[in-house]
């Protein structure tokens, strides 16, 4: 039986200076050509990518800007590139992010570049489908494979090279025909998207930016994966509705790691108020988060007034109650106390007139508008209703520091906050050190607050709080 393996394939490796294959450049390529079964050539070099290589880059690859100053560039080494691939399936590790590497930098010299890919991720995921993980390290570990240069491009291509020969030896060709099929089958995208661009996308906490024509921001969103959820959401693209809709908008997109999730729910926040984005629920113009005044020992009603909270200190707020995003949000509110707690809605303002109210007409108010009641119980009834509903005490003795580390790159985020507001980030205990020494004042929003709370309820948040001490010390 003839063998399923194409005639002819490259296995291509590169190493970048970061994820993105529109903004960021390749930094070294390795090449082996295989041919009937054969290896006929093996091929490497360095490419000065004509910008800088950022540090934990050169830390993980071990390439350094020094390395490259004095290599060819890209648009130098391109014949010889074209030459190799010519004819040739293309396959990588991860392939689409190589390809798209590729694509974009011959793009970058106006030539265009076209290949059968076929990724050997995919192919590990179809013949092993009982593993979990299947990057590099995975299959070294678990096949016993030698890498003699890890991350660097020839020692990742020979790699490869080992594991399509095991796999040749160990399956039968109907299996090893079924899995390279898979292996050349690819997620469904926007079709003005940069190859690359999904597969560049880091299995990461984050914050993701969809544009469209004309450079528009489309959408901000956040995720526990980037790629995951990005994947998942152009999964879309042939369906009806907001969401296809969307995906089929989509030119380009790009996005921001983050150390954790409270980091990317603030930085998800600031960007979308930044660019309001056409898909994203953003609040109306006019909205101003309120907070209400119960006016005590007050005879006739209404006994409410919403007073403006945004930008004011917390610790300034006397005889204020819970936090709204306007007078219709907090009319909405009352009117939900006031059925579930036999309150009348003339005193709280929400109902003109005089004498016996709707509610009371139905009897589902206590009777404070026929006298029935009295003022004072009603009111003293309304104020244990809306105590817990605000931001409420804080909890701590004074700011606090959240502190969280990216699992993917190890990188550590702090957000200070101090009676509900956020005062301030930093990337390193330095720069923590220096914000906590000359920290701005406090200014509430209703949003910061509330998903400060809501990344606070969730388990294990509590462990990331840190008392900010003095001299810009943080303790447990």
């Amino acid at each position: 039986m003839p063998s399923p393996v194409p005639d002819i394939f490259v296995l291509i490796d590169l190493e970048t200076t970061g994820a993105n294959p529109v903004t960021d450049r390749i930094t070294e390529i390795a090449v082996i050509r295989v041919e009937h079964g054969a290896i006929v050539e093996r091929w490497e070099t360095l490419v000065n990518p004509q910008r800088g290589i950022p540090r934990f880059i050169q830390d993980i690859i071990g390439i350094t800007d020094d390395m490259v100053r004095e290599a060819p560039s890209f648009a130098e080494l391109a014949p010889r590139v074209r030459a190799l691939l010519a004819d040739a399936v293309f396959v990588a590790h991860n392939a689409r992010f190589d390809y798209g590497f590729i694509r974009n930098e011959f793009q970058r010299i106006g030539e265009d570049f076209e290949a059968p890919v076929m990724c050997t991720v995919k192919f590990s995921r179809a013949l092993y489908p009982e593993h979990h993980r299947h990057g590099l390290d995975a299959l070294i570990e678990r096949h016993g494979f030698a890498c003699d240069a890890r991350h660097r491009a020839m020692g990742d291509a020979d790699v490869l090279w080992q594991f399509l020969q095991l796999a040749e030896a160990r399956f039968i060709p109907q299996t090893l025909e079924h899995a390279w099929g898979r292996a050349m089958k690819f997620p469904k995208r926007p079709p003005a998207l940069p190859e690359g661009m999904l597969e560049g996308l880091p299995d990461a906490q984050g914050v993701y930016i969809l544009f469209g024509e004309g450079d528009e921001t489309l959408f901000v969103g956040r995720a526990t994966s980037l790629r995951a959820r990005v994947m998942e959401l152009f999964a879309a693209i042939e369906r009806k509705g907001k969401d296809g809709d969307l995906v089929r908008a989509v030119r380009r997109l790009d996005w921001v790691e983050t150390p954790g999730e409270l980091a990317a729910m603030l930085l998800e926040r600031e960007l979308a108020l930044a660019h309001r984005p056409c898909h994203n629920r953003l609040p109306a113009a006019g909205d101003e988060a309120c907070a209400l005044s119960v006016e005590l020992r007050r005879r006739s009603p209404p006994l409410i007034r919403a007073v403006p909270i945004d930008g004011t200190d917390p610790t300034t707020w006397e005889g204020l109650y819970s936090a709204f995003r306007g007078r219709k949000e907090a009319d909405a509110v009352l009117r939900e106390l006031a059925a579930n707690y036999a309150l009348c809605p003339r005193r709280l303002g929400l109902e003109a007139g005089a004498g016996e109210c709707s509610a009371r007409r139905a009897n589902r108010c206590a009777g404070v508008c026929v006298r029935r009641e009295t003022p004072e119980k009603h009111d003293e009834r309304l104020r244990g209703a809306l105590a817990p509903i605000g931001p409420g005490p804080w909890p701590w003795d004074g700011p606090v520091v959240v502190a969280e580390r990216s699992e993917h790159t190890g990188d550590e985020g702090f957000q200070v906050f101090d009676h509900w507001c956020h005062l301030g980030s930093a990337d390193s205990r330095e720069s923590l050190a220096t914000l906590l020494g000359d920290l701005p004042s406090r200014a509430f929003s209703l949003d910061v607050w509330r998903l400060f709370t809501r990344w606070r309820a969730q388990p294990g948040s509590e462990a990331c709080i840190e008392q900010a001490g003095p001299s810009g010390t943080t303790e447990r």
